[in-house]
């Protein structure tokens, strides 16, 4: 049951209503934009909320006890503040949102409906579709230490110890060329052998995507030189002389840990914890014919 503000439960009582509902957005930069499905800007809490927007709210759902609820928030990239580039440059991504049911006549008579962030943004054209992911979302991620194989710190935490500053693993380059998008042909400033950079970072320093940055999938070195394939492609079409920096990347792997970066004592995985098909394996000389051979042939 959600307690109401008298003032709030007194306008709903009078079965003639003068509602909308108010977003604000809270990116990572630290900006704030206020958005609103009225027809005039409102202003309230030092947060102007930005009228014709092209924002409006899909179907939004709460749930009891621990499940995630959430909701859709679907607009044009033409909404004031709101730019294809800042969507494509992850500005948004994990941005604080909250929601707001608003009397339009007296916007101090309002009422929070939900506190979220923003997860999934999907773009089609000069629109795109926001998820709005409540609170409770925050308890599937995780915290602590896992069991697993692979290593549980990050690339040049202090848990790692790696210094990404280090030559070996790290150079500038310059964009060649776009073969296609999300694909670059480039120079680095050092010679690397393929798969290098793969699972690595790129930053822009230099171009229309400079303090941008993106996830390297792949890196192959070619007669022509380096090419770097992105998860994603730039927010920005790369021009030829357009300068980054990369650091190298790891797949989290003991082999990798130890062979790409000598840094094995430092490995945070479990690389010799009994698999999931541990129970199907039989000790060495025992099982049919006593030979080691597999109870599964």
């Amino acid at each position: 049951m959600r307690d109401l503000p008298p003032d709030l439960a007194a306008h709903l009582a009078g079965g003639s209503t003068t509602l909308c509902h108010c977003w604000s957005l809270t990116r990572r930069d630290g900006a704030v934009l206020g958005f609103t499905d009225h027809d005039r800007d409102l202003a309230f809490a030092g947060v102007t909320y930005a009228a014709r927007s092209g924002l409006e709210a899909a179907e939004a759902s709460a749930e009891l006890g621990f499940a995630v609820g959430g909701g859709e928030v679907a607009g044009a990239l033409t909404a004031a503040g709101l730019t294809d580039a800042d969507v494509a440059g992850g500005l948004y991504d994990g941005a604080a949102v909250e929601t707001w049911l608003v009397d339009w006549t007296n916007p101090e008579t309002r009422l929070l409906l939900d506190i979220g962030s923003i997860g999934e943004v999907r773009r089609a054209g000069a629109g795109f579709v926001a998820e709005v992911r409540g609170l409770m979302d925050r308890l599937d991620a995780e915290n602590g230490r896992t069991y697993r194989a692979t290593c549980d710190a990050d690339l040049g935490d202090g848990r790692c110890g790696i210094d990404l500053q280090d030559p070996r693993f790290r150079a500038g380059g310059t964009v060649l060329a776009q073969s296609e998008p999300g694909s670059l042909d480039v120079t680095l400033a050092a010679d690397f052998a393929a798969g290098w950079f793969s699972s690595g970072r790129l930053a822009w320093s230099a171009g229309a995507n400079a303090g941008l940055s993106a996830d390297i999938r792949a890196h192959g070195v070619g007669a022509a030189g380096h090419r770097l394939d992105l998860w994603q492609s730039p927010a920005r079409a790369p021009a030829p002389g357009d300068r980054f920096t990369v650091t190298a990347g790891c797949d989290k792997r003991f082999t990798t840990c130890g062979q790409k970066f000598a840094n094995a004592r430092a490995f945070r995985g479990f690389p010799h914890l009994p698999g999931n098909d541990f129970v199907l394996r039989h000790a060495p000389g025992s099982g049919p014919g006593l030979d080691g051979g597999s109870l599964f042939r």
